[in-house]
């Protein structure tokens, strides 16, 4: 009996001896805010824990990387009938534009100018499709007033004005 006393005792005295543990605040993210005793080391290289979380620049604009395609292929022939990725006609152009921005757009240009969303001029944006002839031509639009598209010999940057606009779409 006189054994457990002395080791009650002895157990108590170091309980209440024991400095008070300090904490610290965590973030988690997706899980909230947590008290982490300062004695409970943390992981390193967990992003959130310890250290910011990585920050992602957002991906660009579809319509960004189909123009950013089109213009990697200024000077390409126009064929009839071409779809890239070496010669094109004006809607094999877009469509394979599009396709390397993961979007699928309609093959021919009567196609693309019935398809996607109607964008009036005043509120284009780089990639949106322009249509001409009476929807017998695409083009992208490049931006600054500019389009880029197979004419009659290559694929060429050519300003908007160049014909008649008879509607433009984005995708």
């Amino acid at each position: 009996m006189a054994v457990m006393a002395i080791l009650a005792a002895a157990a108590g005295t170091i309980l209440c001896t024991a400095a008070p543990a300090e904490a610290r605040p965590v973030e988690v993210p997706g899980f909230g805010s947590f008290e982490v005793p300062d004695q409970i080391p943390l992981p390193t290289g967990i992003p959130g824990i310890g250290t910011p979380a990585p920050q992602f620049a957002p991906a660009p604009p579809v319509g960004d990387i189909a123009v950013q395609a089109a213009r990697s292929k200024l000077g390409a022939p126009y064929v009839t009938g071409g779809t890239g990725p070496n010669t094109f006609d004006c809607s094999g152009l877009v469509k394979w534009a599009y396709q390397q921005a993961g979007v699928d757009v309609p093959r021919t240009s009567w196609s693309q100018l019935s398809a996607g969303t109607p964008v009036s001029l005043d509120q284009l944006r780089v990639g949106d499709v322009i249509s001409y002839s009476g929807g017998g031509h695409s083009a992208l639009y490049a931006g600054d007033g500019n389009v880029i598209h197979a004419a009659t010999t290559t694929v060429e940057i050519s300003p908007m004005s160049y014909s008649p606009v008879v509607g433009a779409r984005r995708f």
